[in-house]
């Protein structure tokens, strides 16, 4: 806090402060975004939805490492025909009710954790598939604008033929490419630093 005296400081100045991140009040249950649902507790797809059941976990990490505690992560992701609850996609689905949208805030240690479903390939650019991934839009202290990522699942052939994922230098993929133990996929997402996740400007 400023130790500067109200009456050292010019008319109408009062000193620079950090104010928030309140993302708890976009975590708030029953709430909305847009026509769909929002899923806060990182419960993305209910037992039984149909398609093979995974859980999403990894760390929101600083440039030095820390975990970051206070983060929110918001997901997208098509269902296992890759098809979007969206109405531009038009397309039936096989259960109406996966939104394939949800959030999830960190712990003190900076994890996340969505339980969901794989998600199928989707049209990419110039009509090519895209492999199975799951948007991410990740909320942050002394970030203005959330920053936006994919994270891909390394047990799938199709991500040498992502086009989105070819525009990343290969040395860099492993950044969005979550590691597979059992039913649960694994990636840390670190906002600064050598092994920075790649973000993209959309």
């Amino acid at each position: 806090m400023s130790t500067e005296t109200a009456e050292a400081r010019p008319d109408g100045l009062s000193p620079s402060q950090t104010v928030g991140p309140f993302f708890h009040y976009g975590l708030t249950p029953g709430a909305a975004y847009g026509h769909v649902p929002v899923s806060v507790d990182g419960q993305v797809a209910a037992p039984g939805t149909p398609s093979e059941p995974i859980v999403l976990t990894g760390r929101v990490v600083d440039g030095a490492g820390d975990p970051v505690p206070d983060a929110m992560l918001e997901i997208w992701q098509a269902d296992s025909d890759g098809r979007y609850a969206h109405p531009d996609d038009g397309r039936p689905r096989a259960s109406n009710s996966f939104t394939g949208f949800g959030r999830s805030d960190t712990t003190a240690e900076g994890v996340y954790r969505f339980t969901t479903i794989k998600p199928g390939r989707v049209p990419g650019p110039g009509g090519r598939e895209q492999a199975p991934h799951v948007l991410v839009a990740v909320f942050g202290r002394g970030m203005l604008k959330q920053l936006f990522t994919r994270i891909y699942f390394d047990d799938e052939a199709s991500n040498a033929e992502d086009p989105i994922l070819a525009l990343v230098p290969a040395g860099r993929r492993p950044t969005l490419i979550a590691r597979r133990d059992g039913d649960t996929f694994t990636l840390d997402i670190r906002l600064q630093g050598g092994d920075e996740t790649v973000f993209f400007d959309v």
